[in-house]
């Protein structure tokens, strides 16, 4: 029994010995049978090559033709040109103020009699609007026929001295002035001094031509010195009152034309800038420009919305559409086409912003190609090439806004700060000033742990 067993291990340890040397001397395929997988450059291979790294920026992503062309990429290039833009703003219609006549009473009575003149009501001047009954006139109406008797008086006696008729006429004149003052007009005056008659009721009448905008009276009002009774427009001309941001200030000049429409119709009015200085709203936080418009026909009443066009003219310079400029808040970035389908990442200063174009005064070159649509998606591909490209290039994380950042570009521009022994690195100056104000916090916040995933 001892011997089988001892045969059965020897043959099961022969079997093994052989199957094992079989495989050892079992030829492997040769490196040159070996397929070799086509390598294509990344953003992530440029990034691990010096020379490369130069051409191509950390967060430079490669994309199709067909994906560019699916997502609709449109890339535009970039010119130094004049730049024209109309400046459409919702303007308010008031009336000029060194043309609107408040009647108010100058003593205190009765109203008698009114005319019918109600609000948009158009008068003359010289229409009467109202009647009204005053005792204080009564003795001032004496006043005056008893100068106009003394001085025809002293007239047609031939005796008086020319001092005398000199007073005489002066105290005339005054008398007609304190009822001028009360409310009487020079017709009812001219009236009084022809009959030589008292009047019994004072004649209200229009100081101007123009449009009727309030109206405060009715028959048998007692009134007191001070009531306002009408206020009438010459709206001849009117003003115009825009709501602008302060940015678009220094473009409304004074003298600077414009045209005025009105919704739905095709009337269209030239104003022009008012040179007096812009007013600021608290409660809109914009600023007020007055413009100064004719107002024929009367087409433009208070209070009316009207839409105003200014022309607005620039000097040559870089603009792009606001599209194309992705704005973080801390800084401004477009994206270079570098050709073949590579897009780089570009940190940008801009200036003014018109409508839909930006100025770019730092960044760019003319003739350089960016992408205008389609911004976003090869944003958030940079992003994940910026993520994968940590893998090859000494990155860090910028304290501050938390992008991502290449060590060796931050060293070269003076973006990095050592503060308590520790090297800090920032994707812009915005961020490095920022950190400088406030170290301590922005240290604290780069060491506390981040919360895990929920």
């Amino acid at each position: 029994m001892k011997k089988l067993v001892t045969v059965v291990i020897v043959l099961v340890l022969i079997i093994a010995a052989f199957i094992v040397g079989s495989r050892w001397r079992r030829p492997g395929p040769s490196p040159e049978t070996i397929p070799q997988e086509k390598s294509v450059p990344t953003p992530a291979d440029a990034a691990s090559s010096s020379s490369e790294e130069e051409a191509f920026a950390p967060g430079t992503v490669s994309i199709s033709p067909e994906k560019r062309q699916l997502v609709g990429i449109r890339t535009s290039e970039v010119r130094k040109e004049p730049v024209t833009h109309s400046l459409r703003v919702l303007g308010r219609v008031a009336a000029d103020e060194t043309r609107l006549f408040i009647i108010n009473a100058a003593t205190s009575g009765w109203i008698m009699e009114i005319a019918p003149v109600t609000p948009g009501a158009m008068v003359k001047k010289g229409d009467v609007l109202s009647t009204f009954y005053a005792p204080e006139l009564l003795g001032a109406q004496q006043a005056y026929l008893y100068g106009l008797n003394t001085l025809d008086r002293l007239k047609e006696g031939g005796q008086a001295q020319p001092t005398q008729i000199e007073s005489a006429q002066a105290n005339t004149a005054q008398y007609r002035d304190g009822l001028r003052n009360l409310g009487m007009s020079d017709q009812q005056l001219d009236e009084i001094a022809q009959t030589r008659e008292r009047a019994q009721q004072v004649d209200m009448v229009s100081p101007a031509t123009g449009i009727v905008i309030s109206r405060n009276i009715f028959p048998g009002l007692k009134f007191v010195q001070g009531t306002e009774f009408f206020r009438i427009a010459d709206l001849s001309r009117v003003w115009i009152y825009l709501d602008v941001f302060e940015n678009e200030t220094k473009y409304l000049k004074p003298g600077v034309k414009s045209k005025v429409s009105l919704a739905g119709q095709q009337m269209v009015f030239e104003a022009a800038v008012s040179n007096v200085l812009p007013l600021f709203d608290p409660s809109t936080r914009t600023m007020k420009v007055r413009l100064e418009a004719d107002n024929p026909r009367y087409a433009l009443r208070p209070d009316m919305f009207v839409d105003v066009e200014l022309p607005i003219a620039l000097s040559p310079t870089l603009a792009v559409p606001t599209d194309a400029v992705l704005d973080t808040g801390l800084k401004k970035t477009v994206f270079v086409d570098r050709g073949e389908g590579f897009f780089e990442p570009r940190e940008v200063e801009v200036g003014w912003r018109l409508g839909n174009r930006v100025e770019i005064t730092k960044g760019l070159e003319p003739g350089e190609r960016i992408v205008v649509s389609g911004t976003f998606l090869i944003d958030s591909e940079s992003r994940m090439e910026l993520a994968a490209a940590g893998m090859v290039e000494n990155l860090s994380v910028d304290p501050v806004c938390g992008l991502p950042v290449s060590i060796r570009k931050a060293e070269q521009s003076g973006r990095k700060v050592v503060y308590r022994g520790k090297s800090y690195y920032f994707c812009s100056d915005e961020c490095k000033d920022r950190f400088d104000q406030d170290p301590g916090k922005y240290a604290e916040q780069a060491a506390a742990p981040s919360e895990p995933e929920k």
